[in-house]
């Protein structure tokens, strides 16, 4: 005979999805976030997070540490170009997107010191700005900035972009271009994919050839400043300028 008042099993909680699955984790890594601030995080959890903003329902953890061991740090992975990032399995589109929209909001953080300050009176807040944008780069590029007389930033142009170790740079079109800009002053900056930034014999020619065509207009040439992962090289303090 059929119990005309079942009993229904009272629901205790015991089959809730353990405690370390994705929604929980990903709740406890946003209290830390919030709480904690970028300084709680380590780099894997940072890449870890972001990757979970593009793609909500997976795990990004053994994703986020895969990226850091194949690129080496959170900067180059943020630096990487999207084609070799769209190379690697199970980085989507959106999740592509995301990392360098993360790399585009750290430049312009740390571009906003130099955007309309004197150049020469915010030195490291430039090295820091050229470091995080040139450093980790698989290609050479040569960038001129044009300063006008009180040394503040006019333009900040990449002039060109070549192979794995070199790039062409044309004298007349550097000088053409300050003229054009009625600048009062440029530096120079290229990186050095190979990570080491002392200057090359080619380096040195380079300046000179435009350190020289500059000097006659009255165009200054403050320094020429090449960027390596492992630190960066200074014309002007070698005393090559």
């Amino acid at each position: 005979m059929t119990d005309a008042n079942p009993v229904i099993p009272r629901y205790t909680g015991a089959m809730i999805a353990p405690a370390d699955d994705a929604s929980g984790h990903r709740a406890r890594l946003r209290s830390r976030l919030l709480e904690g601030g970028p300084e709680a995080f380590l780099d894997h959890e940072l890449v870890e997070y972001l990757l979970a903003l593009a793609i909500p329902r997976r795990d990004t953890k053994p994703l986020a540490r895969t990226l850091l061991a194949e690129f080496g740090s959170i900067g180059a992975l943020l630096g990487a170009d999207p084609v070799t990032l769209s190379k690697v399995d199970g980085l989507s589109e959106g999740a592509v997107a995301a990392i360098k929209i993360a790399e585009a909001s750290a430049l312009r953080l740390l571009r906003s010191p130099i955007a309309n300050r004197p150049v020469l009176s915010n030195w490291q807040a430039l090295l820091d700005y050229l470091h995080a944008d040139m450093a980790h780069r698989a290609t050479e590029r040569v960038r001129v900035l044009h300063l006008d007389t009180r040394n503040k930033l006019i333009r900040d142009e990449l002039v060109s972009e070549g192979s794995i170790d070199q790039a062409a740079v044309h004298v007349r079109e550097v000088v053409k271009r300050a003229l054009e800009l009625n600048s009062a002053a440029i530096i120079l900056v290229h990186n050095h994919p190979s990570g080491d930034p002392k200057p090359s014999r080619a380096d040195i020619a380079l300046t000179r050839d435009i350190v020289d065509a500059c000097r006659p207009l009255g165009l200054a040439v403050h320094d020429h400043i090449i960027i390596g992962n492992t630190g960066h090289a200074s014309f002007k303090a070698l005393g090559l300028i």
